[in-house]
């Protein structure tokens, strides 16, 4: 019995650390073959990484477009000190290399205010010499590799950057839309301003209402910018209410049709209405007012 006992409890013992010992191989393994390992690494920096090209130097700066994740080459030499500079009001948290040893790593500023720019400068001590640089700003981060040769170096490097571009096109356009005229080509004597508004007093009821003969023009306060817009509705002779396709330009809802009379209608327990009616159409009254 005691011999059973003591078998027993050696193969729970067994099957205990039966894990640990696989865990143990793994690693053991690893450490034998680490190709396995860095193999999938040694591919992904290769294909992340961005030569300096012949195109890409305007005048003695080299100039990469920006990417998040991209692994930038900077070829350096001793003697020498190359300019990594960085955008144009972006502010400088932090560099960090691999080497601070056998590499000069510093940091300047040129210009002001705006146009004030942050400068990375290296220099090896030696040729053949390879580190990395991680520069991390208000903005982004950037991921450089440095090599060092004999003799060549570059003398700065600069970057562009697509994505703010487009979101400076995204805006410039938004503002160059809500700066444009509302209409074009119209006369005052064309315009028709026989319009009564009534109902409720949000804070968005609007200021006046006036047509061209072709399309109705609902003037609102700013306030409208800043609030939920109020649909408008075209109300039938017979009372009815039916939807009616209008655009907003800034302050201004266009209506491609002349209406008798209609509704801007906001909420739903507690609902808004506020009523817009043609008063005497063709009044005298109501024209170049």
């Amino acid at each position: 019995m005691m011999i059973h006992r003591v078998a027993s409890r050696l193969l729970a013992a067994v099957c205990v650390l039966a894990p640990f010992g696989a865990s143990a191989a793994t690693a053991h393994h690893h450490a034998k073959h680490p190709r396995s390992v860095a193999g999938p690494v040694i591919v992904a920096n290769r294909m992340a990484t961005i030569e300096p090209s012949a195109a890409g130097f305007v005048n003695a700066v080299q100039v990469f477009p920006f990417a998040d994740g991209v692994i930038y080459h900077v070829i350096t030499a001793p003697g020498q000190v190359t300019d990594i500079a960085l955008q144009a009001g972006e502010a400088l948290v932090s560099v960090a290399s691999g080497d601070t040893v056998r590499w000069v790593i510093g940091d300047t500023t040129s210009g002001a205010g705006t146009d004030k720019r942050t400068h990375v400068l290296v220099k090896p001590f030696s040729a053949g010499l390879v580190t990395n640089l991680v520069i991390t700003t208000d903005r982004r981060s950037y991921y450089i590799t440095l090599t060092s040769t004999s003799t060549t170096a570059m003398s700065a490097l600069s970057w562009t950057y697509p994505q703010d571009a487009i979101i400076a096109l995204k805006q410039a356009a938004v503002a160059a839309d809500a700066a444009a005229p509302v209409a074009a080509g119209i006369e005052v004597e064309q315009l028709h301003f026989n319009y009564l508004v009534s109902g409720d007093h949000p804070s968005w009821r609007p200021t006046r209402a006036f047509d061209d003969g072709r399309q109705t023009f609902i003037e609102f306060p700013a306030t409208l910018a800043v609030g939920e817009a109020p649909p408008i509705f075209i109300v039938g002779k017979e009372g009815e209410a039916q939807l009616v396709n209008y655009r907003v330009k800034g302050r201004f809802y266009v209506v491609d049709r002349i209406f008798d009379a209609a509704e801007l209608r906001l909420g739903t327990k507690d609902q808004q209405i506020v009523r817009i009616h043609r008063v005497g159409e063709g009044a005298k009254s109501g024209r170049g007012a």
